[in-house]
């Protein structure tokens, strides 16, 4: 069971960042922009980030975290922890989580060639396909186990609690 509401999906990138929304049934992903991001451009980012969230009643951001294939986090990995917590300050109460991305470029760039995109323009629409597989791919997770999917950021840069853990 899926919790009802729109879920922006967000593909954090050193040039593009990829968006993403959900209907408000929570089951389909769909491509929604693209924004520019680089040098000194968070707080851009972020504001353009949360502008999308209060237009599209968003009850929840899901943040790609890009692991690397043996679980471990890069430099990529701490830039997405960047935007999801300066995004979770910025949006508060609405929760971003984070959830694992790894090889959603690689599969949208795949996906992009065989439904027939011209190569050369795949990198101007790759970062919200890349935003579509991370948002599906949280939606599908708590559909099928039922729970909210993956790491739970918080505003003031705590680690979440987790349920069983004494004090």
């Amino acid at each position: 069971m899926t919790r009802p509401g729109a879920r922006l999906g967000v593909d954090v990138g050193s040039v593009r960042v990829g968006v993403a929304v959900s209907d408000p049934s929570a089951l389909l992903a769909t491509p929604l922009q693209t924004v520019r991001a680089g040098e000194g451009d968070d707080d851009v980012v972020v504001a353009e980030l949360a502008r999308l969230v209060a237009e599209h009643g968003v009850v929840e951001v899901v943040v790609g975290l890009p692991r690397t294939l043996a679980g471990s986090e890069g430099t990529a990995a701490q830039a997405a922890r960047k935007y999801a917590r300066a995004l979770a300050v910025r949006i508060a109460p609405v929760p971003v989580r984070l959830h694992d991305e790894r090889l959603t470029t690689v599969d949208a760039h795949r996906g992009l060639r065989d439904s027939g995109v011209d190569t050369r323009r795949h990198r101007a629409v790759v970062d919200q396909a890349a935003a579509v597989l991370i948002l599906q791919s949280a939606l599908d997770a708590e559909r099928s186990s039922g729970q909210p999917p993956g790491e739970l950021v918080r505003a003031d840069g705590r680690k979440p609690r987790t349920k069983g853990r004494s004090r």
